[in-house]
């Protein structure tokens, strides 16, 4: 039953992945046993993959491209779409878009932006989740999460602009040893000339108006120079392109970075929370 169920849940890329390295097994004449000699998996993983009893891995897409892609790049072009379906659903009409982006102005203010995550911080928050998600389950998602990271050296650049709540810097997930990782890659991102990193102070609502109050915020100018929002809130999402609702988040977004601090001070605090010497 749970090998029937597997079947099931495996996307169409991951499907089509498997489709095509069989294919292009059988055509060499490589038996299971030899692909998966060659590839560093065994040869029952090689099974389960082409049986659609486990979904093609990241890692196994690397060595078939390596092994059986010739040259033509086909695996590769499938792992952007194999991690994109094993997004959670309601993240994936906003993936493609991310990745696309001119530029991005993001807010945060409950825990540090997925795209800014180290691969501990990510698990930790991932694991933790509701539902209990598997072990596998976990991996994939933070694959995934870790993928997006190629923005920030995509060209041409995109540049990225984010602001944390420094509630999101001072909480604490997974143990302290993963936030200090995490802070550090923060200190590090925030040095890309692509990125401006500001933290909204504890303070800034001491004088009766808090610009942050409304939750997290995306907005995304895209390759044809439209801008559009993106918002998330207990697993359900909505990609907002109406102007006139995306120029009144941008005039929020303005006012969350007026009561921010400026880079250099916020790089600061977050050196000094990481506990960093400079």
């Amino acid at each position: 039953m749970a090998r029937a169920e597997n079947k099931e849940t495996v996307g169409p890329a991951a499907r089509m992945a498997a489709s095509v390295a069989k294919r292009l097994r059988q055509k060499k004449g490589w038996t299971q046993e030899h692909l998966g000699g060659r590839t560093g998996f065994t040869g029952a993983a090689i099974s389960a993959m082409e049986r659609l009893i486990h979904p093609v891995s990241d890692d196994m897409l690397v060595q078939l491209e390596r092994v059986l892609g010739g040259g033509t790049g086909i695996f590769e072009e499938m792992r952007e779409l194999v991690r994109l379906e094993k997004l959670p659903e309601q993240f994936r009409g906003y993936a493609p878009v991310e990745q696309k982006a001119v530029a991005l102005w993001l807010y945060a203010n409950h825990v540090v932006h997925g795209l800014f995550q180290t691969e501990a911080y990510a698990r930790a928050l991932i694991a933790g989740g509701h539902p209990e998600p598997t072990p596998e389950r976990v991996d994939e998602l933070v694959v995934a999460r870790m993928g997006r990271k190629a923005l920030f050296d995509r060209k041409p650049v995109c540049e990225i602009e984010l602001i944390l709540d420094e509630s999101v810097l001072r909480r604490v997930i997974g143990n302290e040893e993963v936030v200090r990782e995490q802070l550090a890659y923060l200190a590090e991102c925030a040095r890309r000339r692509n990125v401006n990193l500001q933290v909204l102070p504890l303070d800034a609502g001491s004088g009766g108006e808090y610009a942050g109050d409304r939750g997290d915020l995306n907005v995304i100018e895209t390759p044809t120079h439209d801008r559009v929002t993106y918002l998330e809130i207990q697993r359900e999402s909505l990609l907002i392109t109406d102007r006139t609702k995306v120029s009144a988040h941008l005039q929020q977004y303005a006012k969350i970075r007026a009561q921010a601090l400026d880079p250099r001070r916020s790089l600061g605090v977050i050196e000094e929370l990481a506990g960093v010497r400079r």
